[in-house]
């Protein structure tokens, strides 16, 4: 259609191009203050409802005794008008409920290498919104160190592992309570005893060599829990099977523990971190799949590394009459076990009785040999070693890095030392040097001192597993080191990978996304810290459904130390509120902070049905 001179509208009187640039004008201020105020409200972590919204306020729901505090330090009186988010109790059968492990979901997924029972979380339409009940007849643990060797039974209430494993002592029920006699599959004579033979077979156990240690299929860690004594910081893996609760019962006994199995995922921990893994008969099928899970033994073992087995096929002359085989057979398994090492780059370091100690070559001879085309082959560049959080295991070998001088054992510090000394993977952290590192030490050497002035549990034997919900380099576990305490380090699976120089320290921890369910039972951990957990993640994760899974995994009078902004602080009021905390807001250690520290206790409270 056209349109001719005649068809426009004659232009009013004194109207042109002057007249309608003023329109435009006022378009373009406008849309520039809307776009400063939208930037406004999303630096903050915000949403446009939030910003339209006044915030919660921060109601003091409880009192926290200390004679450190100053005027600064006391109770901020908050409006009566927030109103908590009121939150039903979970059935009762909810007790020991593991959201991203529920045998409830199993059916749902293919028994493929057991990839069932790796972590499979339910959508967020299905996530739980309710609070889960502690067994009838729970009370707060027994203190550590005696809680090493016993337990209350009702906090652990599990009849079947007792049942079948007594005759191996694991543990026995003896009155209201649980006792671990330190016995295993493996270790009749004791775990002591054990572990003294190995130790005679790895001299690096009882120097400060060996700091950190892995221990697949751990059964009710007892072996993890005898190394605490011997300076060797342990994570005790073992997955939600039929034993039932045998990560519970570990962590009930105050010994560092995950829920995991090595399936068809990468464990959540980066290449080179531990000094040493183990196996006491973990019925882990290492050579099937072409040694697929010995390779992943080989990436997260520190280059001079080694891995200690016990149980077949080792020992097969003396040992393979009760294990329902032959010795031909057992001999052929051996046979296989060794040249598959072999090629990976182990060498057998030293074997006496019941344990083989395999060593992880730290030169690059043999690893030069490797090519992406052996058997097997070595890894390329095309995924990080250090990438952790669901990846795929790949079936090829991580050759130690060039780059890295001091990461094998033997190069790195010992144990005390390494706690201190900026480890060289601090340089390859975004952001990060040998100076930042030195100064996150001095600060948290100084928050720590603060955080115990709030809560003088903290240092004491009332607090024994302690989790850092979004660390960097493992600074708040450092301070604590001389406390009867252990720490886990959780790193954020979507931010800088520090979780490297977190091990180089000497220190344990995992790759982790707080938009989902920890690995671990209900109830614990004693205390749960976080430092801006909420301002860093508020974009990606909802703030009820990370404060319902601290719920979950604090045990009951347990604690909670969240340091943010107070935007941050006065949301989580009437949500903690709501799941029965006491909590208070304080000032920080420094005046010139405008971040704020919250200090929240768990209730104890009775499930009603």
């Amino acid at each position: 259609m056209k349109y001719s001179k005649e068809d426009k509208p004659e232009r009013a009187a004194g109207a042109g191009a002057g007249a309608r640039a003023v329109p435009v004008a006022l378009v373009v201020i406008v849309l520039c203050a809307f776009s400063f105020y939208l930037g406004g409200v999303y630096s903050t972590g915000r949403s446009l409802i939030d910003a339209i919204q006044p915030g919660p306020t921060l109601l003091t729901l409880g009192a926290t005794s200390t004679s450190h505090s100053s005027s600064s330090d006391q109770p901020h009186p908050s409006p009566s008008t927030a109103a908590a988010i009121a939150f039903p109790e979970c059935p009762a059968d909810f007790q020991d409920y593991t959201p991203c492990t529920d045998p409830k979901r199993w059916r749902r997924y293919g028994n493929y290498r057991l990839s069932f029972m790796e972590r499979h979380c339910p959508p967020p339409p299905d996530r739980q919104q309710c609070l889960v009940p502690p067994p009838k007849g729970y009370k707060p643990p027994i203190r550590w160190p005696k809680s090493k060797d016993q337990c209350w039974y009702r906090n652990v209430p599990y009849d079947w592992i007792n049942s079948q494993k007594s005759n191996q002592h694991w543990l026995a029920k003896d009155g209201d309570r649980f006792r671990f006699p330190g016995g295993g599959t493996m270790f009749p004579n004791g775990v002591g005893a054990y572990v003294d033979l190995m130790a005679a077979l790895i001299p690096g156990m009882r120097d400060g060599t060996v700091r950190t240690a892995l221990d697949t299929g751990c059964g009710v860690a007892s072996w993890g829990g005898d190394l605490l004594g011997r300076g060797i910081l342990t994570v005790s893996l073992a997955p939600r099977d039929n034993h039932e609760a045998q990560v519970q019962f570990a962590l009930e006994r105050g010994i560092p523990a995950i829920l995991g199995i090595i399936s068809t995922q990468r464990l959540p921990f980066p290449s080179a971190a531990f000094d040493m893994a183990h196996c006491s008969r973990c019925l882990i099928p290492w050579t099937e799949f072409g040694g697929l899970y010995l390779l992943e033994i080989h990436r997260v073992l520190r280059p001079g590394g080694f891995w200690v087995l016990s149980g077949p096929p080792i020992n097969y002359e003396n040992r393979w009459h009760g294990w329902n085989t032959t010795a031909q057979a057992q001999k052929a398994d051996f046979d296989r076990l060794k040249k598959m090492l072999a090629a990976m780059c182990f060498k057998l370091y030293n074997m006496k009785g019941d344990i083989a100690v395999w060593q992880k070559l730290p030169d690059g001879a043999c690893y030069d040999k490797l090519t992406p085309v052996t058997m097997p082959a070595k890894c390329d560049d095309s995924v990080d070693p250090d990438a952790a959080w669901y990846v795929p295991m790949r079936s090829c070998v991580t050759a130690p890095s060039a780059k890295y001088k001091k990461l094998g054992l033997g190069t790195t510090p010992k144990w005390p030392q390494r706690l201190g000394v900026a480890p060289e993977r601090i340089n390859v952290v975004p952001g990060s040097s040998a100076g930042a590192f030195k100064q996150d030490d001095a600060k948290w050497k100084l928050r720590a001192k603060h955080y115990k002035a709030l809560l003088p549990a903290l240092g004491t034997d009332k607090i024994r597993n302690v989790m850092d919900m979004n660390t960097v380099y493992g600074g708040f576990a450092a301070s604590l080191i001389k406390d009867p305490v252990w720490v886990m380090n959780v790193v954020s699976s979507y931010g800088p990978n520090s979780l490297g120089v977190v091990y180089d320290r000497g220190l344990i921890g995992v790759n982790h996304d707080w938009c989902e369910a920890f690995s671990t039972y209900p109830r614990t951990y004693d205390l749960l810290h976080l430092d801006g957990l909420f301002t860093a993640e508020s974009h990606r994760c909802e703030m009820k459904f990370v404060l319902l899974e601290m719920d979950r995994i604090l045990r009951p009078t347990g604690y909670a130390i969240i340091r943010d902004s107070t935007y941050f602080l006065d949301s989580v009021a009437p949500i903690a509120k709501g799941m029965r905390w006491s909590c208070e807001k304080r000032s920080t250690e420094s005046k010139a902070d405008k971040d704020k520290v919250l200090i929240c206790q768990k209730k104890l409270w009775a499930g009603k049905q």
